[in-house]
């Protein structure tokens, strides 16, 4: 399958879901058409698999080769694909990063490992992204958790990964404060080789964008493509005002999607598509399980606010 050798992580790059079937086996058709709807929004710059969105911890290697293979199949000659790397130990990182780059991944997006929950050295952070980039030569984009997780980097530590491991060239912010954001912003992009930070506040977009992003990363992308891409699209253009008006539709959704317990985000996500008639089966794997029929209202009532629904509850034709 074809690359996108010159692909640098930036713009609108949402994070699409994984359909299950009723027996939590992979829906590939219906996979393909969410890919294709995603896919075909004005302004998304690549699509991202394997991810929390894809519910990759609960899918296996071979699942994660067959959903990358999808995709390929699917955009995979119009738009650049992120797998993500998401792997506990570095040698299991290095076995997806190989199978990613040989399959026709754009780019990786290295989760970090759960072990860091505990505390971990920067030399531990170098040595995982080191490893995976020895055995591709695929752009990386360091998934940065908010650094009281343990899981999350310094501003040290990312300037340390990113002089030892030149194909670093993003981050996905998540660090969850506007000031160290900023700093992430002001410091990554302004490098002599700069490192574009994408943001995946997708609670407080607005805001994180008019910081001055270089993109954005996000799992409701796979509900509100068209809106991510209509915000950035705004702020770039220093149209605030309409960028106000787009922010109010989506933080309609947003304060939903990214409710307590934030492990449903994606469950929630899932019967948005399902009320918005664009998925039939809602299905999540064990441990998650069914929402409530008065958490599946509350997001009908989201996408209503956002225009995305009409009051008898059709998909509105456009966004």
């Amino acid at each position: 399958m074809p690359r996108f050798a010159t692909f640098v992580p930036q713009g609108v790059i949402p994070a699409v879901l994984l359909p299950f079937k009723e027996d939590f086996s992979i829906d590939a058709d219906a996979f393909t058409s969410h890919l294709l709807d995603v896919g075909a929004v004005q302004g998304v710059t690549a699509l991202t698999i394997n991810a929390h969105s894809t519910e990759v911890s609960s899918c296996s290697f071979d699942e994660q080769r067959a959903v990358l293979d999808l995709a390929l199949e699917a955009v995979g000659t119009r738009l650049p694909i992120v797998n993500g790397v998401y792997a506990d130990g570095s040698l299991e990182a290095q076995r997806i990063a190989r199978m990613a780059t040989s399959a026709g991944a754009s780019a990786l997006l290295v989760f970090p490992p759960n072990v860091y929950r505990y505390g971990h050295r920067p030399e531990m952070a170098i040595e995982h992204l080191r490893r995976i980039a020895d055995v591709s030569d695929l752009p990386l984009v360091v998934f940065q958790y908010p650094v009281a997780s343990g899981q999350g980097y310094s501003v040290s530590t990312l300037l340390k990964i990113i002089e030892a491991v030149p194909t670093v060239r993003a981050i996905k912010d998540g660090c969850a404060s506007p000031e160290l954001h900023e700093k992430h912003i002001r410091t990554l992009q302004s490098l002599p080789r700069p490192v574009n930070v994408l943001s995946t506040h997708s609670s407080w977009l607005f805001s994180s964008l008019v910081l001055g992003c270089d993109g954005l990363l996000s799992g409701s992308g796979s509900v509100i493509a068209d809106l991510h891409a209509r915000l950035y699209r705004a702020i770039q253009g220093d149209d605030l005002r309409a960028a106000r008006e787009l922010n109010i539709r989506i933080r309609a959704t947003s304060e939903v999607f990214y409710a307590d317990p934030r492990s449903d985000m994606h469950n929630r996500m899932k019967e948005a598509l399902v009320l918005l008639g664009k998925l039939r089966c809602p299905a999540v794997r064990p441990p998650l399980v069914k929402l409530s029929r008065e958490e599946i209202q509350r997001i009908k009532d989201a996408l209503i606010a956002a225009g995305l629904l009409t009051q008898d509850g059709r998909a509105r034709l456009a966004a």
